[in-house]
């Protein structure tokens, strides 16, 4: 979403290092270029005039003591850095959960801001973390709206609280209520509950918010909003904050290709943080929201922490810990450990996401290899490694030409497909080979026991005829 904003103050930036020592004239420059980048992507005209005064102001006070710095360039950045993760929210916030269990969480925004597949997002987010969550659709204004939700939480596993069809019919506030009490009989200890939204901010809305929100008086009320809207998402949201009120920010469809102004905006003209972000339609595309990550990403530098965590969880821990055995050991890794790796790869969703947190990803020569990646590539290697018997796993030398033709047969490939593959596999092989193998002995990566240095051969004092074979000679050399 912010690939626009976030070439254009690279750009900027690459401007400024140019300049050596920096001048009055060179901060209006480069304010000018991030004041004409905020407001094409939609950035609120308030916050980016509060962003350029406040950058202006914090270097006119600094301006000697920057250019007596090795590089006054990068500590412009980093006062850029530190406002951007001010207009953000600061820092990160995580739901205040009841001391009297369920915790009830409210759900509110305009119909199409994606409230719903957001409830499931939400409710499987709180699941994997050991909660006990109940989804509770009263949605019952927008057709289908309470089938989508049953749908949702099946596929998540989580139980939906449904007594009414919906599509006009029932009494969305009796649901809400009937549904905590429901939570507390069943014992689960938090509540979600959806709500219905309309294509636009009226009176009805409003008070059908208001009642339900009265009705079973909720520990957050979570205002949801669609990220590619522009500017009318601040309009909206101070109307409900306004009409309704709300505790914190949900961004959805943060992976569209808007100019993200919204996310730039909200928190900053509300007063009220971002707390989860929904990074794309599958359903475990979604996390807590972290403005000082949003901020790196925004500026280039990528966020490695984000896909660290990422890692951490699509990785299993025994698996992790048997492979780092193996590594130690000296063990060579086979196709299975390969196979192992993919399935995690898989589990840790688009790899074009993922790779887009490395620093410079939005830069021409990487933005471009990531347009090219193709998505499909993991599932075809994937099918490659699993036509293979557990011996061709084990042992990639056993694969000659019959077996190889059997193998692209079973996974519906090219034999060139799997020769390259192969290929590659064994390079990565050669490559944790020489991790291991350091000068003189063994060199463990940090971390890991270090193994004992191998002891050179014995040197015969005695002459001997050298070889005429080159190669022979080399070695005995």
């Amino acid at each position: 979403m912010f690939e626009s904003l976030s070439a254009k103050f690279q750009g900027a930036f690459a401007s400024l290092r140019s300049k050596g020592r920096l001048k009055s004239g060179d901060i209006d420059e480069i304010a000018s270029e991030i004041r004409g980048a905020l407001l094409d992507s939609d950035v609120a005209l308030s916050v980016v005039d509060s962003f350029i005064s406040e950058l202006k102001a914090r270097t006119a006070d600094i301006l000697e003591e920057l250019n007596k710095s090795t590089n006054p360039a990068n500590a412009v950045f980093e006062i850029v850095n530190s406002l951007l993760i001010e207009i953000l929210g600061g820092s990160a916030r995580r739901i205040r959960l009841a001391k009297k269990p369920p915790t009830v969480i409210l759900l509110t925004g305009l119909q199409g801001a994606g409230k719903t597949s957001l409830a499931g997002k939400l409710a499987k987010y709180l699941k994997d973390q050991g909660n006990t969550p109940l989804l509770v659709a009263s949605d019952l204004q927008r057709p289908n709206a309470v089938t989508q939700l049953q749908v949702v939480g099946e596929s998540i596993g989580v139980p939906v609280f449904a007594p009414e069809p919906g599509n006009g019919i029932g009494d969305p506030v009796k649901v809400a209520k009937n549904g905590l009490s429901f939570a507390q009989d069943k014992l689960h200890n938090i509540v979600i509950v959806d709500t219905a939204g309309r294509l636009g901010i009226d009176a009805e809305l409003m008070s059908q918010a208001k009642k339900i929100r009265d009705a079973i008086n909720p520990d957050e009320v979570l205002y949801v909003v669609d990220a590619m809207v522009g500017q009318d998402a601040v309009r909206t949201a101070l109307a409900f904050q306004e009409g309704v009120g709300f505790d914190a920010v949900v961004l959805t469809k943060l992976d569209g290709d808007a100019r993200g102004g919204a996310a730039l905006s909200i928190s900053q003209v509300t007063g009220k943080p971002i707390m989860f972000a929904a990074t794309g339609e599958k359903v475990g595309d979604f996390d807590l929201f972290h403005p000082d990550r949003m901020a790196s990403r925004i500026l280039g530098l990528g966020d490695i922490q984000t896909l660290a965590e990422q890692a951490k969880g699509a990785f299993d821990s025994d698996t992790a810990a048997k492979l780092e055995t193996k590594f130690a050991s000296g063990e060579d890794f086979t196709l299975d450990d390969f196979l192992s790796q993919l399935e995690a790869m898989k589990k840790m969703g688009s790899m074009t996401k993922l790779l887009g947190m490395l620093p410079g990803a939005n830069s021409g020569a990487m933005k471009k290899q990531l347009e090219q990646f193709d998505e499909g590539e993991l599932v075809k290697t994937q099918s490659i490694v699993q036509s293979m018997t557990p011996l061709e796993r084990h042992d990639p030398k056993v694969l000659n030409g019959s077996r190889r033709a059997r193998i692209a047969k079973g996974s519906g490939r090219q034999v060139s497909d799997v020769n390259s593959l192969v290929e590659r596999f064994t390079q990565a092989q050669k490559v944790m080979k020489q991790m291991r193998t350091g000068k003189g002995g063994i060199a463990m990566p940090p971390g890991m026991p270090s193994l004992p240095k191998s002891q050179p051969p014995p040197v015969a004092n005695k002459k001997k005829s050298r070889s005429g074979n080159p190669a022979k000679r080399a070695l005995e050399s």
